[in-house]
C-alpha cells in the first residue's frame, strides 16, 4: 500500500515544483508585459491614458487574466523542466533505487498540481470576472475606443408568451426605434403594443414610449384599441441587454453567468453560446493542470542523451496543442455540432487518455 504521509522527498519535490512554477510565471509575465507595452504605448499616448490607470486598472488586472489563460502552458513547462533536471542529475534513478515506487513519487507532483488547479479555479470564479470588468473598461476608453453605434433588428422573448422587437437601438442616447411588444396565449396573438420610439428612464427603471398604439385582439369582430403620445411601461428588458458583447460574459460572476444563461435561453437568444462557453471553460481549464502534470512527468522522467532540450521542445508543443485544441473546440459550439459541456471538456478527456497511456509506459 502506498504511504501518503509526507516525507522529506515529498517536501523537496513539492517545493521545487511550486518554486519553479512561480519563477517561470514571473519571467514569462514580465516578457509579455514588455511586449504588450511596446505594442500599445502609441494608444496610451494618443488617448492620454493616466499612468495610474495603466498600472492599476490595466496591467494589474491583465496579470490574473493572462495567468489563467496560459496556466496549462506554465504548468507543463514547469513539470518538464523540473523533472528533466532531476533525470539529468540521476536524482530520479536514486529515488527509484531507494525503494520509492514510481507511483509513490507522483504523489507530491499531484499534490502541487491539485493546489495549482484549485488556485486557478478560485481565480476563474472569484477574481478574474471583477478584474476583467476593470480591464475591459480601460481597453474601451484608451485602447479600443467605444463607438456610438446602433444595434439593429433585436428580437427577444422576455417572458413566456411575450416577444419584443426593436428595429434599431442607439447606444449613445439609449433610445429604441420602432418598438413592438407582442403578447401570445395558446398560440394566439392577444395584444400588440407599437411605439415610434422607446427611451430608457434610469430613474424609474422603465421604458418611456412615444406615440404608442395598443391593439387588444378579441374573439369577436371588434378589437380594443388604445393610443397616446407617451406611456411608461416596465417589462423584463433592461438597458444592459442592448450593450451585450462577447466580452460581457468575461466580467460576470458565476451566479450572474448562470442567471444570464437562464434568461437568454428563455428569450431564445443566440448569444447564449458565449455565456455557456465561458462557464464551461472556467471549470474545464483548471483541471488541465493535473492532466498535464501526469503527462509531463511521464515524458521527462527518463534520462536522455540529448539533455532537457528535447523534453522542453516536446513539452511546449504539447502544451500549445492543448490550448489550441481548447480554443478550436469552441467552434463545435458555434456551429451547433456539440453542446458546450461536451465540446469544452473534450480536450481534457482526450489528453487524459494520452496521459494515461504515457504514464503506463513510463515506469518501464
Amino acid at each position: 500500500m502506498i504511504s501518503l504521509k509526507p516525507k522529506r522527498l515529498d517536501r523537496y519535490i513539492f517545493s521545487r515544483f511550486l518554486v519553479t512554477f512561480c519563477v517561470a510565471l514571473v519571467l514569462i509575465i514580465g516578457i509579455v508585459i514588455i511586449f504588450d507595452i511596446s505594442e500599445k504605448i502609441d494608444d496610451f499616448v494618443k488617448n492620454e491614458a493616466p499612468l495610474h490607470a495603466i498600472i492599476f486598472d490595466y496591467y494589474l488586472n491583465f496579470i490574473p487574466y493572462f495567468i489563467n489563460m496560459f496556466s496549462p502552458l506554465f504548468v507543463f513547462i514547469t513539470v518538464v523542466f523540473f523533472t528533466s533536471r532531476l533525470a539529468a542529475n540521476s536524482e530520479i534513478i536514486a529515488i527509484l533505487s531507494g525503494g520509492v515506487s514510481y507511483h509513490r513519487m507522483m504523489v507530491p507532483y499531484l499534490a502541487a498540481a491539485l493546489l495549482i488547479s484549485l488556485f486557478s479555479l478560485g481565480l476563474n470564479l472569484f477574481v478574474i470576472p471583477k478584474s476583467n470588468a476593470t480591464r475591459i473598461e480601460f481597453e474601451q476608453m484608451y485602447i479600443k475606443k467605444r463607438q456610438n453605434n446602433r444595434t439593429n433588428n433585436v428580437h427577444y422573448q422576455i417572458a413566456p408568451g411575450q416577444f419584443v422587437y426593436v428595429q434599431s437601438f442607439s447606444t449613445w442616447n439609449k433610445k429604441a426605434h420602432k418598438f413592438t411588444l407582442e403578447s401570445i396565449e395558446d398560440n394566439k396573438l392577444v395584444s400588440k403594443l407599437s411605439a415610434e420610439s422607446a427611451t430608457w428612464d434610469s430613474t424609474a427603471g422603465a421604458w418611456r414610449l412615444k406615440n404608442y398604439f395598443i391593439r387588444h385582439y378579441s374573439e369577436g369582430m371588434e378589437d380594443v384599441v388604445e393610443s397616446g403620445e407617451q406611456l411608461d411601461t416596465v417589462i423584463a428588458l433592461n438597458i444592459k441587454d442592448f450593450y451585450f458583447t462577447e466580452k460581457t460574459v468575461e466580467t460576470l460572476s458565476i451566479s450572474e453567468l448562470n442567471s444570464l444563461i437562464e434568461t437568454q435561453k428563455l428569450r431564445g437568444d443566440a448569444n447564449v453560446m458565449h455565456a455557456e462557453i465561458e462557464k464551461n471553460t472556467r471549470y474545464a481549464l483548471p483541471f488541465s493542470a493535473i492532466i498535464l502534470t501526469i503527462m509531463g512527468v511521464a515524458l521527462s522522467s527518463k534520462k536522455k542523451r540529448g539533455g532537457i532540450g528535447w523534453n522542453m521542445g516536446l513539452g511546449i508543443g504539447l502544451a500549445f496543442s492543448y490550448i489550441l485544441f481548447l480554443r478550436f473546440s469552441q467552434m463545435f459550439v458555434y456551429t451547433g455540432a456539440l453542446p458546450p459541456f461536451v465540446a469544452l471538456w473534450i480536450p481534457n478527456l482526450l489528453f487524459t487518455v494520452i496521459a494515461g497511456i504515457l504514464y503506463k509506459i513510463a515506469p518501464k
